[in-house]
């Protein structure tokens, strides 16, 4: 296992390489403190993907169980704990996607949409709306942009998920995604209007 430039703290403030390496030995609690440490993060990555609690909460016992399998193949050099776990979640996903892809729609996207500056569906529907503490009216609307989000399809559905709910950069995206920065961008906003068309067309259906 390489961690070379590994040994400092990651973003979560913990000691990646150390970390790995008391796993790797067969120390519980270190495995219990990956799991508390990162359960959230990839819970909502595998909800937001399905939009299923039970196949998120199944999905998500087998990336830890991913995780635990391939922990020698951490490699510090090249990324961060965080972002080596979301890469396992992320390649999972789409596993899983392929598996079922016969259960699932994808919708049709225009090609071409190169706008960089659009606000993010859910704040553009908020916008000038009522008070976004109304703690009701919030969960109305990430119902709605879950239910938005499975019609987006997966490639520009994991691209908004990585970076607007789950606050990945455009570098770490495109690490995980194994694909250019500058594509990382077009399917962000690709994705974003789409999102945010699908999002105002349930708008006018509910008003």
């Amino acid at each position: 296992m390489h961690l070379a430039n590994a040994t400092g703290m990651d973003a979560t403030g913990i000691d990646a390489a150390l970390l790995v390496q008391r796993c790797m030995n067969g120390d519980a609690s270190a495995w219990a403190e990956m799991v508390r440490t990162h359960h959230r993060r990839v819970y909502a990555l595998c909800y937001r993907f399905t939009g299923n609690a039970a196949d998120a909460e199944d999905l998500t016992q087998d990336v830890f169980l991913k995780i635990y399998s391939n922990l020698a193949s951490f490699d510090g050099a090249r990324g961060s704990l965080p972002v080596w776990i979301t890469t396992m979640t992320r390649n999972l996903l789409v596993d899983n996607f392929r598996r079922t892809r016969n259960q699932r729609a994808t919708g049709s996207l225009d090609e071409g949409w190169d706008g960089t500056d659009e606000l993010k569906p859910l704040d553009r529907l908020m916008a000038g709306g009522p008070s976004p503490h109304d703690a009701a009216l919030r969960r109305e609307l990430e119902a709605m942009v879950q239910k938005a989000l499975a019609q987006v399809s997966p490639e520009l559905r994991e691209a908004v998920i990585l970076r607007d709910l789950q606050d990945l950069d455009y570098k770490e995206i495109a690490q995980v995604l194994d694909i250019p920065e500058g594509t990382v961008k077009s399917r962000i906003s690709r994705g974003r209007a789409e999102l945010a068309r699908l999002l105002e067309r349930t708008k006018r259906e509910v008003m």
